[in-house]
């Protein structure tokens, strides 16, 4: 019986490590934080239903679409050495199983973002459409598959505002624009990072399809927008989206740090400054809404811990 019992048990855990695996449950929640974090500034009042349908299915959506992306590479994950391990070029998932798993999923984030108001829904259904129908198709024939992946990578931080308001204007365009040109200085960072690799798999991710200044240029100039675009909150051109000035400070010098970092690509253009880079994003786009979040609800906690 114990026997029987640890298998079960053994079973469940790889089934549930597979599921996250083809969700990719780590970006996926990054995702949701990202959402969550823009309902927070567009809403006037908090509702914990909503996030929770918000959070719910926003990960449905991203993890459908990554379930749509595995199975349409299932066979070039399996020429790469990051991919070959996962559960559909690996054969521990069959392509039916995954194509009804992205299909629920499909279904169950639809319905959550429509209870939350139509326009949440067709936003996250347009992600999907891109990424899959659009991006995922292009990344083996041209490097301007980056710019089309970035427009679904951009809509949730503007997700969350429109599912707090139901509006779509100069405020959730902000948000897009901001998350929009950090995802080139990002992705390329790690595209960079996994050069070798992604052209085992025929991906053309660079956008001069080698690892050189022209690329390093590039990733430049998009942080600098980025930065730009994430301080314009600040001078009031942006509605009801606004940022104080220490908040606006706070979130240049975290801008010009990951400026740095791309900096020093160009100067070294090598995988460990790359690595560094990719690192640096993570950390500015976590950190960067978390002080759009702090900033728009600190005097109610400046009264709240007084």
């Amino acid at each position: 019986m114990k026997s029987a019992v640890g298998t079960a048990t053994t079973s469940w855990s790889l089934v549930i490590s597979d599921f996250k695996e083809l969700t990719k449950v780590r970006l996926a929640v990054s995702v949701v934080f990202s959402s969550i974090a823009g309902y927070f500034l567009g809403a006037h009042q908090l509702d914990m239903v909503s996030v929770l349908l918000l959070a719910f299915g926003g990960y449905c959506m991203v993890g459908a679409s990554n379930a749509y992306n595995q199975i349409i590479e299932k066979d070039l994950d399996a020429l790469m050495k990051r991919t070959r391990n996962r559960p559909l070029p690996a054969g521990r998932i069959s392509v039916s199983a995954a194509l009804t798993t992205a299909i629920v999923m499909t279904l169950l984030g639809i319905v959550s973002l429509y209870m939350l108001n139509p326009k949440t829904a067709l936003f996250g259904a347009l992600s999907i459409f891109l990424y899959t129908s659009v991006y995922t198709p292009l990344k083996t024939i041209t490097p301007l598959s980056v710019f089309v992946g970035a427009i679904p990578g951009a809509i949730p931080f503007m997700l969350g505002w429109v599912a707090a308001t139901n509006e779509f204007g100069i405020e959730p365009g902000t948000l897009f624009m901001i998350q929009f040109f950090w995802q080139f200085p990002h992705f390329w960072a790690l595209g960079w990072m996994l050069d070798e690799d992604y052209k085992r798999g025929g991906f053309k991710m660079l956008p001069t399809g080698k690892k050189d200044s022209g690329t390093a240029l590039q990733i430049i100039l998009y942080t600098i927008w980025m930065i730009v675009i994430s301080v314009m909150p600040a001078f009031g051109f942006t509605g009801r989206l606004l940022l104080s000035v220490p908040a606006a400070v706070i979130v240049l010098l975290m801008g010009l740090g990951m400026l740095f970092f791309a900096f020093r690509l160009y100067e070294k253009r090598d995988n460990t400054s790359a690595r560094k880079l990719m690192l640096a994003s993570v950390s500015y786009i976590t950190l960067m809404q978390i002080v759009f979040v702090v900033d728009k609800f600190s005097e109610t906690l400046f009264w709240f811990l007084k």
